[in-house]
């Protein structure tokens, strides 16, 4: 692949394929990650190079790589925000409330991953709708909010079974008993790992070993020791078989397997995996896991009435507790330092997707804010007025005068908009659609109640003192206006389009006026020919 530069089209589809695959080999998707990222730069297509560099650097973190991740994934957001790509913004706060949950930055988590969510609109691919909800319902979790996430995570499982995406709604089951069976809740958690077991039973999903595990976990805290037996004996066989996310995943297997096995009475076996544990652990490094082995040690002493060996067992476990909670807090505090390290990019990540819903020359909102705020007030309130209001002769002042007196004009004419509309409406909001034209929005507000609050605006505008701007040329506003109401179901297209046909009526009647209502048949026929949008 690297030989050659794929195509941008080609390229796209190739990422977007690997940012819907369900890995299960992150190094693997690690290596084709950095593959992609250098085709992108070759190709020099910096949204494709960020959209791959995001991949790499998840897949970085999932394969324990920690320096300079939170870094990456800020610059990432920053980009994402500042191009108004949103997609990939959502992808990189998500990214984020992984690297706040590594940091036991609970309250970041969750604010990154509702954030994620936020950005979804129905353009987002189902798979990315449901991977971050599950994001929301883990945060909730982690933070104590389970009731909030058991509604979220129904939610989410509801739609994962209406998409057919069976792999995730195994991972969104796994996520939800995971937190269930750590809160102490056996049943319920025993109750969502059945739904999982029965979900891949009827869709012919094999799961994977990590997934095998928690309902291990969950058996044999519920004292069913032989299916948690048979259950790891199936994890271990299917990691051997090459389901491997984590190679050092064995040995919490192999400490499962013991727990259950010690639950048997089967104790020579027990005290076998326990030691195939403490073996790759020491080959591995895996410090995590001590206190766990020394107390599982413990246990199989006082099984077998060795209670001194018990009693020596218990003291190194809480020493190896007390060792394991100060590397955490450790690895905690340098994670949350990195984390401090991009407190600035991740406000001007937040600015400049602020920057992006305002219009640079008034400060107004502008059509990309309209855009997202109208479909929910249009479908929650009956009594919406829009209208579009436009500067009269606007040309002539440019041509007349100078653009620079153009753009005092729009200034002054935006903060006469805002002003007035926010003292009348104070929950309105005026946006500067382009061009000498803006959108003015009424909540609540009848039709003929709206015509009186505008034709007010208007009359301000019309009288205002524009000599030290425009040297004595007048500057008045056209206004057309529309209700929600008029069309059922009511949209913005259509509410708009009838708002534009009334500001047309408003500039044939002479201008400076405020037109409601104007059927499309009384227009000029060049008029009702126009393509409106």
């Amino acid at each position: 692949m690297d030989g050659s530069v794929m195509g941008a089209e080609a390229l796209s589809a190739a990422l977007l394929a690997m940012e819907e695959q369900f890995v299960t080999d992150p190094a693997a998707s690690l290596a084709a990650a950095a593959r992609l990222e250098r085709q992108a730069m070759a190709l020099g297509d910096e949204a494709l190079v960020m959209r791959a560099r995001l991949r790499r650097v998840c897949m970085s973190f999932r394969t324990g790589e920690t320096a300079g991740v939170a870094r990456e994934f800020y610059d990432i957001l920053h980009w994402a925000a500042r191009h108004d790509e949103r997609l990939l913004e959502a992808r990189a706060h998500g990214a984020c409330a992984d690297i706040h949950q590594y940091a036991g930055d609970g309250a970041r988590q969750l604010e990154h991953a509702l954030s994620a969510v936020q950005l979804l609109d129905e353009t987002a691919p189902t798979d990315l709708q449901i991977t971050l909800r599950i994001r929301l319902c883990d945060a909730l979790a982690a933070t104590g909010a389970m009731d909030s996430a058991r509604q979220r995570y129904r939610q989410t499982e509801d739609q994962a079974r209406k998409e057919q995406r069976w792999n995730l709604l195994a991972v969104v089951l796994n996520n939800w008993a995971y937190y269930e069976y750590e809160l102490g809740n056996l049943a319920q958690a025993r109750e969502v790992t059945d739904r999982m077991a029965a979900a891949a039973d009827a869709h012919s999903i094999e799961l994977d070993p990590v997934k095998l595990h928690t309902i291990a976990e969950i058996q044999a805290a519920s004292g069913d020791y032989a299916a948690a037996e048979q259950s790891m004996l199936t994890c271990i066989a299917r990691h051997e078989a090459g389901h491997v996310e984590n190679a050092a995943d064995l040995a919490f297997y192999q400490l499962t397997l013991a727990r259950a096995r010690r639950g048997l009475g089967d104790l020579v076996q027990a005290q076998q995996n326990l030691d195939a544990c403490r073996e790759l652990c020491a080959e591995r490094g895996l410090q995590e896991l001590l206190a766990q082995i020394h107390e599982e040690q413990a246990e199989l002493h006082a099984a077998r009435g060795e209670h001194t060996a018990a009693f020596a067992e218990l003291k190194a476990f809480t020493t190896a507790k007390e060792n394991l909670a100060s590397r955490e807090r450790e690895a905690q505090a340098q994670a949350r330092h990195a984390v401090f390290e991009t407190t600035e990019a991740r406000q001007q990540a937040d600015q400049y997707r602020e920057q992006a819903r305002r219009d640079p020359l008034t400060g107004l909102p502008n059509r990309r804010y309209a855009d997202e705020k109208l479909p929910a007030l249009i479908t929650g309130d009956p009594h919406l007025t829009l209208a579009i209001a436009d500067i009269d002769h606007f040309k002539r002042i440019n041509d007349t005068l100078s653009h620079d007196t153009g753009d005092q004009v729009l200034i002054q004419v935006a903060k006469i908009l805002e002003t007035e509309l926010t003292a009348a409406i104070p929950n309105g909001f005026t946006a500067r659609l382009g061009g000498e034209e803006f959108l003015l929005a009424l909540p609540g507000t009848p039709l003929d109640v709206a015509a009186s609050i505008l034709d007010h605006i208007r009359h301000t505008i019309s009288t205002h003192d524009w000599h030290h701007t425009t040297a004595g040329l007048p500057v008045t506003v056209s206004i057309g206006a529309a209700a929600t109401s008029e069309t059922a179901p009511p949209t913005q297209a259509a509410t708009l389009a009838s708002a534009d046909r009334n500001l047309y009526a408003a500039k044939h009647q002479g201008r400076n006026r405020v037109a409601t209502g104007t059927p499309r048949e009384h227009l000029p026929r060049a008029y009702r020919d126009r393509d409106i949008t």
